[in-house]
């Protein structure tokens, strides 16, 4: 290869990095301001409004104009816990997403296995009444002695008829009996020997 060929090439090889260069840097300041540019058409659009660290976050679905008494109710059927909400009411409006507490105590020497089951009043209530996370979802096993603090987290559903101001939630929680009777079996089973 001639030395005038290689000084060529060596030239546009440079007017190339250097042509790539400059590519990279108007590529990165082209991006560097689309950050503001962003900002203000969502300023201007009203979209997207978590850009600024003031702005207050609402809830659309947020029915304000009224408020709904939410009761609530605790019992037990022929279970031996302590049981009840840690707070009898509270008020909310429809679409508001709400968080209470029960509190549940095995005041028996043997571990147990209860479920919740839910009621409402008045009976349409349950329609509009949506639970995102609730102990009644699942069984509940409780040692001796064991208290526990099981969440509900509910909302309104907006759609609830106007006349419906107080709801009442109920929850009775069940024995399941089925959980002895199996493990009654299996150690009958194992002691009987054959």
């Amino acid at each position: 290869m001639s030395s005038a060929r290689h000084a060529r090439l060596a030239a546009d090889n440079r007017r190339l990095l250097w042509r790539l260069g400059l590519a990279a840097v108007v590529m990165f300041g082209f991006g560097f301001s689309l950050v503001p540019f962003y900002e203000k058409i969502c300023e201007v659009t009203g979209i997207n409004n978590l850009l600024k660290a003031d702005a207050a976050l609402v809830n659309s679905q947020v029915d304000a104009s009224r408020s709904v008494l939410i009761q609530f109710d605790a019992n037990l059927h022929d279970l031996p816990w302590q049981f009840q909400p840690r707070q009898r009411s509270v008020t909310v409006h429809p679409g508001e997403l709400v968080r209470i507490d029960y509190e549940v105590t095995n005041t028996r020497a043997e571990t147990i296995t209860g479920q919740a089951v839910p009621s409402y009043g008045p009976q349409v209530a349950g329609q509009y009444f949506r639970k995102m996370d609730c102990f009644c979802f699942t069984q509940q096993t409780l040692a001796p002695g064991e208290q526990r603090v099981m969440p509900v987290v509910f909302v309104v559903d907006p759609e609830l008829p106007a006349d419906v101001t107080t709801i009442t939630l109920s929850y009775t929680f069940f024995e399941i009996q089925g959980r002895k009777l199996v493990a009654a079996g299996a150690s009958a089973d194992g002691g009987g020997g054959g």
